[in-house]
């Protein structure tokens, strides 16, 4: 049975509305790897996560991928869909299992259409995702690896709420537009300096602050659009 979790985007609506949303919202579970979005459809369902993380990848014709966006429980899955008639280029999949609220696609657009509390809170949604976007595309043309994988697990750990998780080094090089010899070296250096554990995919962030400080200055860049949203009147 799927965990009925909060969602901020959810959260963030008035209680009449709030109300009737989630009467319409079914509690689902998301094990790793469940695709979520296909590149040139339109997605079948809406996902306000709950729990976990959802990533946005694209891929190249080699079937190399990287990462383009990251969403928890902060975020709905599909809201770039609701802007219009085009379809995304990129796929979206569970990074961390997790679950999440889920409604037909084609209903949530009907309210998203209708109800300008729900449209506002989504187009935010939208603009911060479009702004991490611009800030990760620099953010992995200018840093180093080291520093980026850095970013990374800080961004994994913010929003699943725990210094404890399971990427495999398949999954991290994907994520990070790498390769896995090179996500190797940069693991094995975090680690050899005591910020984190990583074995058999099994990663411990052991010193917070000290990743922190290893990471690049896009991390908190980042954190401060989440933790911001739904905040601004």
């Amino acid at each position: 049975m799927a965990a009925e979790l909060s969602n901020l985007i959810i959260n963030a609506l008035p209680a009449e509305l709030k109300s009737s949303l989630l009467a319409r919202l079914q509690p689902v579970d998301l094990p790793v790897g469940t695709v979520l979005t296909n590149p040139g459809q339109t997605p079948p369902f809406a996902h306000f996560m709950t729990s976990g993380i959802a990533s946005v990848v694209t891929f190249m014709s080699d079937g190399v991928g990287a990462e383009v966006g990251v969403i928890g429980r902060e975020g709905l899955v599909e809201a770039i869909n609701l802007l219009g008639p085009a379809t995304a280029p990129t796929t979206a999949f569970i990074q961390s299992e997790g679950t999440a609220l889920r409604m037909p696609f084609d209903d949530l657009q009907q309210l998203f259409l209708a109800h300008t509390q729900l449209s506002q809170r989504i187009l935010e949604c939208v603009q911060c995702q479009g702004f991490i976007l611009s800030q990760l595309a620099a953010c992995h043309g200018l840093h180093e690896i080291v520093e980026r994988l850095a970013r990374w697990l800080l961004m994994v750990r913010d929003r699943l709420g725990s210094d404890r998780f399971v990427l495999t080094q398949e999954f991290l090089a994907e994520m990070l537009g790498a390769r896995r010899t090179s996500v190797t070296l940069a693991a094995g250096s975090l680690q050899r300096s005591g910020l984190i554990k990583y074995s058999r995919g099994r990663i411990h962030i052991v010193d917070c602050e000290g990743l922190e400080s290893a990471a690049c200055e896009c991390y908190p860049i980042v954190r401060d659009l989440v933790t911001r949203l739904y905040s601004l009147e």
